[in-house]
């Protein structure tokens, strides 16, 4: 099951919620102050391979970090 962040417009609390995918956009209730409008995130993910990582963004845009376009966070100074 994939995993899926949350933040709750009450109390500003972000989450992390493990759930079907069918269940991604469901209601779901916030675990600090309890309210049921918590709304899903956008979310970054990272993949490796051969040795080297690529970061990105949701909808698998961006390059080697989220503040550059390159395909390497090395030429962009390391972030």
């Amino acid at each position: 099951m994939p995993i899926y962040e949350y933040s709750c417009p009450e109390c500003g609390k972000r989450f992390d919620a493990r759930r079907a995918m069918k269940d991604a956009d469901a209601p779901i209730t916030c675990p600090v102050c309890g309210a049921n409008t918590p709304k899903r995130g956008l979310s970054l993910f990272f993949a490796s391979s051969s040795g080297s990582g690529v970061l990105k963004g949701a909808g698998g845009s961006g390059g080697g970090c989220a503040s550059c376009s390159s395909s390497s966070c090395a030429s962009c100074g390391g972030h």
